[in-house]
């Protein structure tokens, strides 16, 4: 049997070890004061000595209650995001700042009603990409000293009032309208250019002009299936019968 002093040895040894998991990280404190971040796997405190305090250091999603905010343009908007975090150095999140959980919550919803604040909502409903970044990086300076390090921030939904909604459908429609005017009139403005070019070169030669008469009334007798009567002028008339005979002579020959 062993002796009682093993015993009592052999307990407090046992009494001092402890496992961490893959994803913890224990800070440990001697007689108060930080001594060491141990993890994962075994190790062992001094009993009555050495305490610890363990930390997760998986990355953490934190859901951004929606916000009420006013917008730089003085419109009020509903905004909710979502939060990416991990730690980075555990013995600053226990050491540094009483709650990190809360305090980075705190911070990112505070940052996210500035922000938005800074921007109109033309801003926050085109940028949004832009605006994401910019808050990540906001928070991210801030908790780097509690040793949390932001991954991603990304707004999720942007609730606008209803009034606000048809006012800017009716900007969008009104938009598109406009476009439909000005590729119309563009389109004018080419058609009376070309028409302007093609009365210059008839002015220059009356047998053109007479042709394309020609050329239109005979389209509109397909369309119509009516006879239609025609007087020609006599230079038309007198080209065509000196055209007719000399066909003729130059068959003969």
């Amino acid at each position: 049997m062993l002796p009682p002093i093993l015993i009592i040895i052999a307990a407090i040894l046992i009494s001092g070890l402890r496992i961490a998991q893959e994803y913890q990280r224990a800070i440990v404190f001697r007689l108060g004061r930080f001594k060491t971040v141990k993890g994962p796997g075994l190790y062992w405190l001094i009993p009555l000595i050495e305490t610890q305090q363990k930390v997760d250091i998986r990355t953490q999603t934190v859901d951004l209650e929606q916000q009420e905010t006013i917008t730089k343009d003085s419109v009020t908007i509903k905004v909710n995001a979502v939060l990416w975090y991990m730690i980075v150095h555990p013995e600053n999140s226990i050491i540094k700042v009483a709650n990190y959980n809360l305090a980075v919550y705190q911070f990112a919803v505070s940052a996210l009603r500035n922000i938005i604040g800074q921007h109109t909502l033309d801003e926050v409903l085109r940028e949004r990409e832009k605006i994401n970044g910019t808050l990540q990086k906001i928070v991210d300076q801030t908790t780097e000293p509690w040793g949390v390090k932001i991954q991603m921030v990304e707004m999720k939904d942007v609730e606008i009032p209803e009034g606000m909604q048809r006012a800017m459908a009716r900007e969008a429609e009104a938009i598109r309208e406009k476009r439909a005017r000005i590729v119309k009139a563009e389109a004018e403005l080419e058609s009376s250019i070309k028409l302007t070019q093609g009365a210059k070169e008839m002015e220059n030669s009356p047998i053109a002009v007479e042709l394309r008469r020609m050329q239109m009334l005979s389209e509109i007798g397909i369309d119509n299936n009516t006879t239609t009567i025609v007087l020609l002028p006599s230079d038309i008339t007198n080209a065509a019968k000196s055209f007719t005979d000399m066909v003729t002579k130059s068959k003969e020959n």
